[in-house]
């Protein structure tokens, strides 16, 4: 026979599966006094429950936000077509925006915020811009919610000589105006041409399950980012951690044929 707790982590997610009458996404489940003066258990019982349904990824829980039910489809996380020149050149749909737009879900500029400081650049930082360990280079650290939920964070490193005295170095909330960074970029005459992304998960650190407010055991996909301009200028280096459940990396590419481009 299945232990109190577990009979009542089963029948709230059964619950939160349900399309009809269960818990939506996004929906805060009772709070635990209320469990218990319900008849549900006692409040060890329903403390267990709760954890239970937290590890398995059904929800999660925050100092001062109570329990919340999370949301069960993740977002499109796009490849290439996230940084078509269109979006951000002609119009003002950077990055982040695009995946939701893709997702089909809703969005506000305000769902990114970030801290902006000139700091001595670590290893990886300096090797991808050419320059020696420890020169100065600007960080623009990002935290992109949804619902107020965080999905993600993305640090960018840039030469100072390239952004300074640019929206780059605002820490204002929201993008650095209309089209984001490679917007600003292109206005300072940097282009971007191409880059080279490097992805792979690990387990999530202290801070990573702090700031994204992780479920026990969840995983994280860093992301490295390199950009470059037409004449081999990396005026970008950037590392993105993402909560693994919260994306799904899609990518859409033509096949390449190598012996082709030989001949």
């Amino acid at each position: 026979m299945a232990p109190k707790w577990r009979e009542l982590a089963d029948r709230i997610a059964e619950r939160i599966r349900q399309e009809e009458d269960g818990y939506a996404p996004g929906d805060r489940l009772p709070h635990i006094r209320n469990l218990v003066a319900d008849g549900e258990g006692s409040k060890s019982t329903v403390h267990q429950a709760y954890k239970a349904l937290e590890a398995e990824g059904l929800v999660t829980s925050s100092r001062g936000h109570g329990t919340i039910v999370r949301r069960r489809k993740p977002l499109k996380r796009l490849g290439i077509e996230r940084y078509d020149k269109v979006k951000w050149r002609d119009g003002d749909e950077v990055a982040f925006i695009a995946d939701r737009v893709a997702s089909g879900r809703a969005f506000k500029r305000g769902d990114q915020t970030q801290t902006v400081s000139l700091v001595d650049a670590p290893a990886d930082v300096a090797d991808a811009h050419g320059l020696p360990p420890g020169a100065p280079v600007y960080a623009r650290a990002r935290l992109v919610k949804e619902e107020g939920q965080p999905t993600h964070s993305l640090t960018s490193y840039y030469r100072p000589e390239h952004v300074e005295g640019t929206r780059l170095v605002d820490p204002t909330p929201g993008p650095a105006g209309k089209g984001g960074g490679y917007r600003v970029l292109y206005d300072a005459g940097y282009e971007i041409d191409h880059m080279k992304e490097r992805i792979f998960a690990r387990a999530a650190t202290v801070e990573d399950v702090q700031l994204l407010q992780l479920p026990p055991g969840e995983p994280v996909v860093e992301l490295h980012r390199t950009t470059w301009t037409a004449d081999g200028t990396v005026v970008e280096f950037a590392i993105g951690i993402h909560a693994a459940s919260r994306f799904a990396w899609e990518y859409d590419f033509e096949v390449p044929d190598s012996a082709k481009e030989v001949k």
